[in-house]
């Protein structure tokens, strides 16, 4: 399942939350569209009609009463100009707008200890690249409404076709590979703002995102097909691989099994409430039809519940913000335990498409964010997840804890660039451990065996070079111990490279 929205999700995600939530692929202006021209022509208009009369009611005074006199100043002479009035707000608005981006990442892993390998090990001495083209196609409707259609072109594989290790390296690589490009369509969605009072500000016209005003208090929903991750668990500093961090456990929470195909995507609704500081956010999702597949449900017959409360706040003058998710999968999952009886049984693990049954499997994150200067931010993932049940549609986390930080480059005169730096801990549960040692596989692991089980520790580390505006070259290195929470595999240093551009 690929990282590559939210969301942007970026996340390149869905934008209307806060004004100050970062707009990956952010332009200073909107497209000029005919109804600003028509709108400023109307200004023109009626300020020299305001201009006309002004100076015709003025000479109309002098010929009605030529003897007046005109008043003078403290100090004697004629009076000071009188200062213009001020200009009427004009609002910035957009009916369409187009914008897109193009991306290409290329990823090696040098050689490392590897005793033997199962169907979703990492392979050592293996190189792969990714490549995607995405357009972003929004309209107005009625006040408040938008709509966004995202066609893309993908190809490419993540290494070892997107297998070996729970924190895959690569938010661009999707479990879909292809040689040749090939069409989707990841996002087609409604969005709803009604603002409720407060302070209104200006939102910039981005990625997903139509130039508008919103007030402080408001209400979002959006319905359609997108991301759950441009809605829930976003982060200013690590949520978007094309432009941030790359590896899936940094930029979502790795024990957040949220509802989405193949791709990263799924059908379903979410609603927004922001108060103040607060915001609570809701969702209903469909799940993919079985687990880790191309297809997802449409009638919610499997789907998933969130909810996520933030809050925003400022230390010291520094924005932060806090969040907390709780979800819940209902669906036809397969218990771990059965699994593992079947094979103590025989020898042979179950089939397990043949043990699923429906039940529900319970998880809840945390993440924050903190400013502590102009240009250094710090931020936290923490979750914990049901590890009796199988995982249904992100990775083999059963719980994670991620630290990062995120400098800017003014230091060193060089404001538009970035270098960050994140560690991870990723676990799973004594059931999965036993699950993987009789020889199961899970989402992204599975090694045949699993004498020694371990934790997964990641570090990745990246440099983010402005080459040109909206064109950035992103040199990447990660460090991979235990991969697959195998202890006998590893450690793996993989080096990537990733040319965005967007406008």
């Amino acid at each position: 399942m690929g990282r590559g929205r939210r969301t942007a999700n970026a996340r390149i995600g869905l934008m209307a939350r806060t004004s100050s939530w970062p707009q990956t692929y952010a332009t200073n202006r909107g497209p000029i569209t005919m109804h600003k021209l028509a709108f400023a022509g109307a200004i023109a208009l009626a300020a020299s009609g305001l201009a006309a009369g002004e100076a015709a009611f003025a000479a109309a005074g002098s010929e009605a009463n030529p003897g007046a006199s005109v008043p003078a100043n403290a100090e004697g002479g004629a009076p000071p100009p009188a200062a213009p009035p001020a200009p009427a707000p004009v609002p910035a608005s957009q009916s369409v707008a187009l914008h897109a981006q193009a991306t290409f990442t290329g990823q090696s892993v040098a050689g490392f200890a590897a005793p033997y390998a199962g169907p979703n090990s990492l392979k050592p001495h293996d190189a792969q690249q990714t490549a995607d083209v995405t357009a972003f196609l929004g309209a107005g409707l009625w006040r408040g409404a938008e709509i966004w259609v995202n066609p893309e072109l993908d190809q490419g594989f993540g290494l070892s076709n997107t297998l070996g290790a729970a924190g895959f390296p690569s938010g661009e690589a999707y479990k879909v590979g292809k040689t040749s490009p090939y069409f989707k369509l990841p996002r087609l969605f409604l969005r709803q703002t009604i603002n409720l009072g407060g302070e209104t500000t200006q939102v910039d016209a981005a990625a997903n995102q139509l130039a508008s005003t919103q007030s402080a208090n408001r209400l979002v929903i959006t319905l359609g097909k997108f991301s759950v991750g441009d809605v829930f668990d976003t982060n200013t500093y690590a949520h978007d691989p094309r432009a941030d961090f790359m590896n899936w456990a940094i930029i979502d929470t790795g024990t957040f099994d949220y509802a989405a195909n193949a791709w990263g995507f799924t059908f379903g609704g979410a609603a927004e409430w922001y108060q103040g500081s607060w915001t609570l956010r809701a969702g209903l999702f469909n799940l993919s039809k079985v687990p880790n597949a191309p297809s997802l449900e449409t009638n919610l017959s499997q789907y998933q519940l969130v909810g996520e409360v933030e809050h925003r706040h400022t230390i010291a003058g520094h924005a932060g913000a806090v969040r907390v998710a709780l979800w819940a999968n209902w669906g036809r999952f397969l218990k771990l335990a059965d699994a593992i009886a079947g094979f103590n049984d025989t020898g042979t693990l179950p089939d397990a498409a043949s043990l699923r049954r429906r039940q529900t499997r319970l998880g809840g994150h945390i993440t924050a964010e903190q400013e502590l200067g102009a240009d250094l931010g710090v931020f936290l993932r923490a979750g914990l997840s049901d590890g009796g049940i199988e995982t249904y549609d992100f990775t083999d986390i059963d719980r994670t804890l991620v630290l990062g930080m995120q400098l800017k480059g003014t230091g060193w005169g060089r404001a538009d660039d970035r270098v960050a730096l994140a560690a991870v801990v990723n676990g799973i549960s004594r059931a999965r451990q036993t699950y993987l040692a009789d020889g199961g596989l899970g989402i992204l692991v599975g090694d045949g065996k699993l004498p020694h089980p371990g934790n997964e520790w990641i570090v990745e580390s990246y440099y983010d070079w402005q080459v040109l505006r909206g064109i950035n070259l992103t040199a990447d290195y990660q460090f991979i111990a235990n991969p697959g929470y195998n202890r006998d595999r590893g450690p793996a240093h993989i080096l990537g490279l990733r040319l965005h551009g967007a406008f």
